[in-house]
């Protein structure tokens, strides 16, 4: 384990990603090297990219990166994609954009699968974000599937968000009314080159005038054509911007620190899902309590606070 954290440390690729599929299976290994390797992150800057289908944002990432790799900085890409909640399979098939960075050794590009998962990010994506923080990634770029209420959770891993719109997206304003106002730092009207670019950025910013902001960072409203490459500079110079005011309001550590703790918690109450199921499939009295229930013998609601309460977790 130490000499895995080792290799991880000093940057050796094939060990990163072993490291990622064990956090993915759930691998005890993994814990052990994150554990070694904690002291050793919070180098690396992560930028959050949401929005809905077809708004261009893996064209993003893919400029994103090249800009990134021309002014000599590592990258790495995390590439959250939707899938089955019954099978587990998921759609890769934006990752066949960035086909052009697979050999640039100063890229690491990892797509992984939602599972079913609300939020939009598996909470492996966290932990993913640390193994690459330590391999020496200077910039991780976190592109999310959907937009809306279950897409907060990529503001629970990155510094920057992104939301990525595009001239057609007809139901982007009733979008920022349901909570993605909530989330975005910098706004792209992306596919610029199309009609009502101007006017959905406009109608935008009506609606960032009438909100509240959960800081005093007013998101900017941007245009971009990634196809093109147009706005690409304009929108890494405005991610520097947040990070800067991030630094100097203090807002960066103590995003950071809290997204951690949400972090731990997610991961007990996931835990103890997963031993419940475990010890379901094995306690003949939990298994007979099920019965119960299912044959209503027992209500559902009461039966569960009272085999909490009897297993020791009572609310005092």
């Amino acid at each position: 384990m130490e000499d895995a954290a080792r290799r991880l440390l000093e940057g050796d690729q094939r060990t990163l990603s072993r490291m990622i599929s064990y956090l993915e299976r759930g691998d005890p290994q993994a814990a052990g090297v994150l554990k070694t390797i904690d002291p050793h992150t919070g180098n690396a800057y992560i930028v959050g990219i949401t929005g809905p289908p077809g708004a261009g944002k893996s064209t993003l990432v893919d400029r994103l990166a090249e800009l990134l790799r021309g002014k000599e900085l590592t990258v790495g890409i995390i590439g959250v994609d939707p899938s089955s909640p019954f099978t587990g399979g998921a759609l890769l098939g934006d990752r066949v954009r960035m086909q052009r960075h697979y050999l640039d050794p100063g890229v690491f590009i990892r797509s992984i699968a939602t599972r079913g998962q609300a939020g939009g990010l598996p909470r492996t994506v966290r932990g993913i974000t640390r193994l690459l923080d330590a391999s020496g990634i200077d910039v991780i770029l976190v592109e999310t599937v959907g937009v809306g209420q279950t897409e907060l959770g990529v503001l629970e891993v990155a510094d920057t968000v992104l939301v990525v719109l595009m001239p057609e997206s007809g139901d982007a304003i009733q979008a920022l009314k349901a909570g993605i106002m909530e989330i975005a730092d910098i706004y792209l009207v992306n596919k610029a080159d199309r009609d009502g670019a101007n006017q959905m950025a406009t109608n935008i910013t009506s609606m960032l005038q009438l909100g509240h902001n959960r800081t005093d960072w007013a998101p900017p409203v941007m245009l971009t054509t990634a196809q093109s490459g147009q706005g690409i500079d304009e929108v890494w110079e405005k991610i520097q911007e947040h990070k800067q005011h991030l630094t100097d309001s203090g807002e960066l550590t103590k995003r950071r620190g809290l997204n951690r703790q949400k972090e731990f918690l997610e991961t007990v109450q996931e835990e103890m899902t997963r031993r419940l199921k475990a010890r379901i499939e094995q306690d003949p009295t939990l298994i007979a309590n099920l019965d119960r229930i299912a044959n209503k013998e027992s209500e559902p609601y009461s039966a569960a606070l009272e085999f909490l309460e009897n297993t020791g977790f009572n609310a005092e």
